[in-house]
């Protein structure tokens, strides 16, 4: 009997302590982009009881007193205080930080860190920032980085500039999640053709060398654009963009969870331009991504994710001085084009060990076909009716693993990340002589068009195969001595080494290039919201495989080339950041000095033609800074800009007697603005929810055509400015699930051009790529989003 009132007694208590549990489930998630937040703290206020939300973003707290609010916090995103009710799931999305500083990152360290953390000049592209923008062209989100610059070069081909001149420069890295796009020694300067811009969640912009992580061509920068997750709420959305000369676009996206360890998205867009600005003009893009995650176990997620490209592009190019101020934007050819065709597909493995070990194996896949008649390899002497240009096609298959470890030494206050790597690379290049007929101008100076007048298979400028195999090892140590310090020492091994068989004179062999890439760096965060950095870093980038291969018009035998010496580049950088008036305010600025050796440079011939050279000294040096504003919810403020100076100080164009000019050393660089700027103002009035109005200036100073400092590009832009200065302003409406808005693009409809280059000699004549006239962009977008 005793037994038997004893149990249920104890019956009674566990039911009464069971209901006196109180409990609160829910779900959190970036705002923007519906990705659920892993690692969120969910906290009873003024208590030490709490939570942290799992991998899909989903928490569930409970608490034997009652309680009617929770706090959320997360780093990079805005802390939330919520009434609640008890037994009932909350969905709560939260909004990126203001304060830049704040901000995670991933590119640095190859593992998630506090911006603040980073001892380089590193910037983020929010979500939110891509959301309002609303870019035709990922140019339109890049040139808001500080020391940046995208040049359009129309139908979404571009150049860049980043430490560096504005152009096609081999010394950048672009990365999808942290892998890169092509691999090392078949770089691509339109390799952002092969991005799908509906896809992106954030973009990481590294300035400077990173080869310490990412190995070679991160030199000048490292852009990494990660891509959407699989939302935690089902979510759908679908729109059209489209302008008054003739480009349109449809777009979608999809996301959710299929069940409580598998989720997915898939967004992409498919584009048309007909009849457009300038003559032969005309491009079509199919784009799509698409990503599974799946929960294996509470520790271990396995993420499937793929791209597809189908781009095909006429390529009008560029135009004499008579066509541009006269706005008469013809081309002078009608055959030129350029087709792509990318495929990339990951399967990666994360692993979380314990608290302080994590691993993450990716395993990828890449497949490339670039066929095109390049506007840019037509060749013409002046004064002649005849020229030549080519037909070429590069494909390549890629496969390949990168395997990282993170720990996290507790008792030395350290984080250690490494990883090696392997691509193996087969890559086929072959390319073809055309004969062209040139109709002349009157003066007989320059070309009105260019015909075909026939193929010829039978002169071949570059038929080879190469199979790459790049191999690399690399460690970083993070290091806290003290609370407010941070040291950072990284360190990689790069192994580049092909064999190859070269069609044109029946040549085969094998050859390598490795390097060392160390670093060195150090952060100081003075207080909370300010602090210093050190940096000094090592970059170094092999020629690419057509500069070694190709058969060139001029200048050096073929032994030259076989035996191009990697271009090595030594940065030395300090920064400091600082965050004002309770988050309102935050400045930054960096100082650089970047040292090349054997800089490998495109230089234009006489006849037109590119031949690479290699410059024996070069110095890259300036100052990029910004600043944001936010007065209030309502208002933001950005200002963002470089100094700069690329000057050759060592480079010999010959030796010959007979030429007038030996070498350039102590010239600026050609192309190189010494200012470069963008400011931007956005406003989103409470009173009208949902809508905003926000106008951007993007300048570029004027600059040197040729490397003999003798012609400057410096026509007048908006507000009077020499070089390039033009007015953007952005528009937009979202009411519920639908979203209108308009791009006034180049609102007083300057006259410039993204590139204006030249010969060195006195009879060289510029060649200018006229940027777009005044465009009005329209778009509506419909999105769906579930309740739970």
């Amino acid at each position: 009997m005793r037994k038997s009132v004893a149990l249920m007694a104890f019956i009674i208590m566990f039911v009464n302590l069971a209901m006196a549990q109180n409990t609160i489930s829910g779900k959190v998630f970036d705002k923007v982009t519906k990705e659920p937040l892993v690692g969120v703290t969910v906290l009873v206020p003024n208590t030490q009881i709490g939570i942290t939300t799992n991998a899909n973003g989903s928490f569930e707290l409970t608490n034997e007193q009652t309680f009617d609010s929770i706090e959320v916090r997360y780093i990079g995103y805005q802390t939330q205080q919520l009434k609640v009710e008890q037994e009932k799931s909350l969905i709560i999305g939260l909004a990126s930080t203001t304060t830049n500083m704040n901000e995670v990152v991933v590119t640095a360290s190859r593992d998630a860190q506090s911006r603040a953390d980073v001892p380089m000049a590193i910037s983020k592209i929010s979500s939110t920032t891509i959301n309002d923008t609303k870019a035709t062209l990922i140019t339109e989100l890049i040139n808001k980085v500080s020391g940046v610059a995208m040049l359009n070069l129309n139908n979404e081909q571009h150049g860049m500039s980043i430490r560096q001149p504005m152009g096609t420069s081999a010394y950048y890295l672009y990365m999808e999640d942290g892998i890169p796009l092509r691999p090392m020694g078949v770089f691509n300067h339109n390799a952002l053709i092969e991005m799908n811009i509906f896809a992106i969640s954030n973009i990481e912009v590294v300035k400077g060398p990173a080869s310490s992580l990412y190995g070679p061509e991160a030199v000048g920068g490292a852009i990494n654009f990660i891509t959407q997750k699989p939302t935690a709420l089902t979510t759908a959305k679908v729109g059209i963009q489209l302008d008054n000369y003739g480009y349109k676009r449809i777009q979608y996206g999809a996301g959710g969870m299929m069940n409580k360890k598998l989720g997915f998205y898939v967004g992409g867009f498919y584009a048309k331009q007909e009849h457009g600005w300038m003559t032969y003009s005309d491009y079509n893009k199919n784009s799509v991504n698409a990503r599974l995650d799946y929960d294996l176990t509470k520790k271990t997620k396995l993420i499937l994710a793929g791209a597809y490209q189908d781009y095909y592009s006429q390529t009008g190019g560029s135009v004499d001085s008579i066509a541009f101020y006269g706005r008469q934007y013809v081309s002078t050819t009608d055959f030129t084009y350029r087709k792509v065709k990318a495929l990339r597909t990951r399967l990666s493995v994360e692993h979380v060990w314990n608290e302080v070990n994590r691993t993450t194996l990716h395993l990828f896949y890449r497949a490339n076909t670039i066929g095109q008649n390049p506007s840019y390899g037509i060749r013409w002497v002046t004064g002649k009716t005849t020229a030549a240009g080519e037909i070429n096609d590069n494909s390549l298959t890629s496969k390949g693993f990168i395997l990282q470890h993170a720990a996290d030494i507790k008792l030395l206050r350290t984080k250690l990340i490494g990883g090696i790597s392997l691509d193996y690379s087969p890559t086929t290049y072959n390319s073809y002589q055309i004969d062209l007929d040139a109709i002349l101008r009157a003066d007989k100076k320059s070309v009105e068009q260019y015909t075909i007048n026939k193929e010829r298979p039978d002169i071949m400028l570059a038929d080879y195969e190469a199979n790459l195999i790049n191999s690399a090892a690399y460690l970083q140590a993070e290091i806290k001595p003290i609370k407010r310090l941070t040291i950072t020492l990284g360190s990689r091994y790069d192994n580049m080494t092909f064999d190859y068989k070269n069609n044109l004179d029946t040549s085969s062999g094998k050859k390598s290039y490795e390097q060392f890439s160390p670093k060195i760096g150090a952060t100081y965060k003075i207080t909370n919201n300010a602090g210093i950095y050190v940096n000094y870093a090592q970059g170094f980038s092999p020629p690419g495989l057509t500069s070694v291969f190709r058969k060139k018009p001029n200048t050096y035998p073929a032994e030259f080339y076989y035996n191009l010496e990697p271009a090595q580049f030594t940065n030395y950088e300090a920064g400091a950041w600082v965050s004002l008036f309770k988050n309102k305010l935050d400045l930054d600025i960096t100082f650089y000095q970047m040292l090349g050796r054997n800089e490998l440079l495109s230089i234009r011939q006489p006849d037109n033609s590119m031949d690479y050279q290699s410059a024996g000294k070069t110095m890259h040096q300036g100052i990029e800074y910004g600043a944001t504003f936010r007065p209030s919810s309502q208002w933001m403020i950005r200002f963002s800009g470089t100094n700069a100076m690329h000057r050759f100080d060592e480079f010999v164009l010959s030796t010959k007697s007979t030429d007038a000019v030996k070498d350039v050393n102590g010239k600026i660089m050609p192309s190189a603005p010494s200012w470069i700027a963008n400011s931007e103002v956005v406003y989103k009035p409470k009173f009208i929810k949902g809508f905003r109005i926000g106008a951007e200036w993007q300048y570029m100073s004027a600059w040197y055509q040729d490397q003999v400092n003798a012609v400057m590009y410096g026509d007048k832009g908006v507000f009077g400015a020499s070089g390039i200065s033009v007015l953007n302003c952005r528009t937009g409406y979202q009411w519920k699930g639908i979203e209108v808005f308009v791009n006034v693009m180049n609102v007083t409809d300057e006259l410039y051009a993204f590139n204006a280059t030249r010969g060195n000699t006195t009879t060289s004549r510029t060649t200018y790529t006229p940027a777009p006239p005044r465009t009005f962009v329209f778009g509506v977008q419909y999105s769906f989003i579930s309740k739970k």
